[in-house]
């Protein structure tokens, strides 16, 4: 198993998209990339704490590739859009990839290089490329959002 953390805009839709690509094996939302030990969502709404609303996957890279997840987030949100998605704005809805090796950090910014050069987006890409720190797990309410509600996207 292995694992991939994005920031694309509110983390309920981007959860539940991740959810159904096969060789993803769990996901979970929360809070990454901030100075405060622990926040709530009523933290990071406060848009002080620097952490950005996050979706933390466990996958296996024999049926995905981390390569695939990456064209997954890019086509998930406007990554050229600086701290916000949609009707949503503040650092929090900021576009991250936050990597876990060497190897991540490297397909992610050769992966946003060929984006730019093949001029996939009107814009410049402003996603941040940045080590995974901590990731503070969001209240359960927030786990599996749309799907306990029934819902299979929100605007995202």
């Amino acid at each position: 198993m292995a694992k991939a953390t994005f920031a694309a805009g509110c983390f309920w839709g981007v959860e539940a998209a991740f959810q159904q690509l096969p060789g993803v094996t769990a996901t979970a939302v929360g809070y990454e990339g901030g100075k405060l030990d622990n926040p709530t969502y009523q933290d990071v709404c406060t848009d002080r704490t620097g952490h950005a609303e996050a979706v933390e996957i466990d996958y296996d890279p024999d049926k995905i590739t981390y390569e695939k997840l990456l064209e997954a987030f890019f086509s998930l949100h406007d990554p050229t859009q600086l701290n916000r998605q949609g009707p949503d704005w503040g650092t929090q809805y900021r576009s991250v990839i936050f990597f876990h090796s060497p190897e991540q950090e490297s397909e992610a910014k050769q992966f946003i290089a060929r984006q730019t050069t093949e001029k996939r987006f009107a814009k410049p890409i402003v996603t941040q490329v940045v080590p995974a720190e901590t990731f503070w797990r969001a209240e359960e309410y927030h786990q599996k959002y749309l799907e306990k509600r029934g819902a299979l996207s929100c605007h995202v």
